[in-house]
């Protein structure tokens, strides 16, 4: 078991008592076995001399699509309907396995860079395996499942599937992947929104999600628009039809939340739904701003996600966090969302929302060792006399401050260097494919398909 001793940091553990010092941190195998002040441990494999350095918990995002990652830029100035319609899903059509595989890369190499050490995922119709290839070498934890779409309009030929066809698919990947690495990777079923699922595919998913203990990530009230379908195919709005159909409860994981009713935010609390609140992408698509503090005084588990990186259009947990504590201040007031308030969404709330917060999300003896060690030695970071550690991070810190990554024990960037994915060949085959995606995008002739490469860019 290789042991690791992290020395002379100043530590931040997001412990109960919110613990903020100078010292170390011993490491056994993938788990923290002491963190206090001054330890002594000479024998260990690996030391690493954190002075002048934070050690925080790994950040945690809790709504990702790693499958959109080389969709960057094919998706601006559009709003969420016509942003699925005429972008992402015939994009996500004309994936194949090599391009899940690049794009899910992509992805998990930028998160890693920016301190990230835990996702919840949701992927495409098909070619899930790759992107569950991808998260076992890069070293992320992550919860993650097949995008399950059994109705709706405009959807693309090869996005369309039977309820049948979903339900056995997605049970095939529970049963491949859940608790891979010692629970490191952890499955969860994924109904894309309610447009897109009928009602038999939606109660089938809170069966399985009830016998075998798993989650459900979905979208909910994103969209005023998304909103009005919902009302006119089942007379309810969103957050009511999920707690209708018994998806509503500690194990549903909802992303966005923007527009919700006073009875939608009741159902949130009583039911202990977790809310991941995506403050860049809600911008971008026009989509709103999510009433995070109304939510948070209800005793929500919120947390923070960047979405995917074609509604964003960069998954760094730095800029999400400096987004979610500014948003709030001109209508709810400066002190609405402060930086530790968003600080420990990011961390112990993402760990919360995924059932984890006796193994992650904070640094304390018997948890796992997932952290990030930041340098925040520079010109945009100063000074740093009398000011709160927390505060400088939040609305001062980059992701370029990340020095190195811990996930599961395991170094997988240490001082700016990846160590799980090599940079070069996913850079280039991230490219490849996405040239070979826009040559393919169903109904499009190749002059269009050159248009659309030239606007592109590509």
């Amino acid at each position: 078991m290789e042991t690791t001793w992290i020395r002379n940091a100043e530590i931040i553990t997001m412990n109960e008592n919110d613990d903020q010092f100078t010292g170390d941190i011993f490491i056994e195998g993938d788990t923290i076995s002491e963190i206090g002040p001054q330890l002594f441990h000479p024998e260990a494999d690996r030391v690493i001399d954190a002075t002048d350095r934070v050690v925080i918990p790994g950040l945690i995002q809790t709504h990702i699509h790693l499958c959109q990652t080389i969709f960057r830029g094919k998706g601006d100035d559009l709003e969420l309907m016509d942003w699925l319609k005429k972008r992402i899903w015939p994009l996500e059509a004309a994936h194949d396995e090599d391009s899940i595989y690049y794009s899910a890369m992509l992805g998990l190499g930028e998160m890693i860079r920016s301190g990230t050490t835990a996702i919840v995922d949701m992927e495409t119709v098909h070619h899930t395996d790759a992107a569950f290839r991808a998260i076992e070498q890069s070293g992320m934890r992550a919860l993650s499942g097949k995008v399950m779409m059994d109705k709706g309009d405009e959807v693309p030929e090869k996005l369309q599937e039977t309820t049948a066809a979903s339900l056995k698919e997605s049970q095939a990947l529970m049963e491949r992947w859940h608790g891979k690495d010692n629970g490191r990777i952890q499955y969860a079923y994924s109904p894309r929104f309610v447009i897109s699922c009928t009602e038999e595919l939606l109660r089938e998913v809170a069966a399985l999600s009830t016998a075998y203990g798993t989650y459900v990530h979905t979208h909910a009230s994103e969209n005023r628009g998304e909103i009005a379908i919902v009302e006119q195919e089942t007379g309810m709005r969103n957050v009511e039809y999920l707690d209708h159909l018994g998806l509503a409860n500690e194990r549903l994981i909802l992303a966005h939340c923007v527009w919700l009713n006073d009875n939608e935010r009741r159902i949130l609390r009583d039911r202990r739904v977790n809310v991941t609140h995506c403050p860049g992408s809600n911008m971008k698509l026009a989509s709103g701003t999510a009433d995070v503090p109304a939510m948070l005084d209800a005793h929500v588990c919120v947390s923070l996600g960047a979405d995917g990186a074609p509604c964003n259009n960069n998954l760094d947990m730095m800029n999400e966090m400096r987004l979610a504590a500014l948003i709030h201040k001109p209508e709810h007031g400066p002190t609405s969302m402060d930086a530790r308030t968003v600080f420990r969404m990011a961390t112990i709330g993402g760990a919360k929302a995924m059932g984890m917060e006796e193994e992650i999300g904070s640094l304390e003896a018997g948890k796992k060792a997932d952290l990030a060690i930041l340098n925040l030695n520079d010109f945009h970071m100063y000074p740093k006399h009398d000011v709160d550690t927390i505060s400088r991070i939040v609305y001062s810190a980059t992701r370029a401050d990340v020095e190195s990554t811990m996930i599961h024990g395991r170094l997988v960037m240490d001082n700016h260097q990846l160590k799980t994915i090599e940079k070069d060949v996913v850079l280039r085959g991230a490219d490849d494919a996405i040239r070979r995606l826009i040559g393919r995008i169903p109904g499009l002739s190749a002059e269009r398909a050159g248009r659309m490469e030239d606007k592109f860019h590509v």
